[in-house]
């Protein structure tokens, strides 16, 4: 596995986080990652700009494990702006979780945005796309 300073050699603009909101789903969707199955993720366009978080196209990110330790760098593909009941069926697919369903997707993220203290029906979300470029 390359070393902070490796990563930072050779990315040299990247940010380094990890999805969801506790170790567990960290690991669960770094591994939905890294099987191809997750190409996409979206978050509270509320919380990304109180983090100046922003996702830009061709920005490439460091994705942590539940531990904070790097697995993989992905590469922002493309970015949309629109509502939680405006996602359809095929872009929830492309978050590769659960059945793939959009009904699953809301259910889990109505839960997660809830938690995060964001969400609503008509909240805007930033929806993410990107390309798995590296393992380690």
């Amino acid at each position: 596995m390359p070393t902070a300073a490796q990563l930072l050699a050779k990315y040299p603009t990247a940010t380094a986080w990890s999805f969801g909101d506790s170790p567990k789903l960290a690991d669960e969707l770094a591994a939905l990652v890294l099987s191809g199955k997750k190409t996409a993720t979206c978050s509270a366009m509320q919380a990304c700009i109180q983090e100046n978080a922003l996702p830009v196209v061709g920005a490439i990110s460091i994705i942590l494990d539940g531990r904070g330790k790097p697995v993989c760098a992905i590469r922002t593909l493309v970015t949309r702006l629109l509502r939680f009941n405006e996602v359809t069926e095929s872009l929830a697919r492309k978050e590769g979780e659960g059945d793939l369903s959009l009904a699953h997707w809301q259910k889990e993220h109505q839960r997660f945005f809830s938690r995060e203290g964001t969400w609503s029906a008509e909240m805007e979300l930033v929806f993410e796309e990107f390309a798995l470029i590296e393992r380690f």
